[in-house]
């Protein structure tokens, strides 16, 4: 029963045909879903990014605040006499 219906829409010339346009349209909405998935990475990615940067941006300003500290008490009242903070 199955076969035999499946035999008569395959030598169906509107089957073939209906069958050949929504094979194109599966195949334009995979590849619109696609580019949507890989949109959504590449803007994961550039916050990701963007975080990283904040990030390494905040070091660099701890560690050149380190390095401009006093070293020890001494320094740091010489610092005071001086005027300098």
């Amino acid at each position: 029963m199955i076969g035999g219906l499946l035999a008569t829409l395959a030598g169906s010339a509107w089957a073939r045909a209906a069958l050949r346009y929504g094979v194109i349209a599966l195949a334009i909405l995979s590849f619109l879903f696609a580019l949507r998935r890989s949109g959504e990475r590449a803007g994961r990615l550039a916050e990701r990014l963007e975080t990283m940067e904040n990030t390494y941006e905040a070091q660099r300003r701890m560690l050149e605040a380190a390095a401009r500290r006093p070293r020890s008490r001494d320094d740091l009242a010489e610092r005071l006499r001086d005027g300098q903070v």
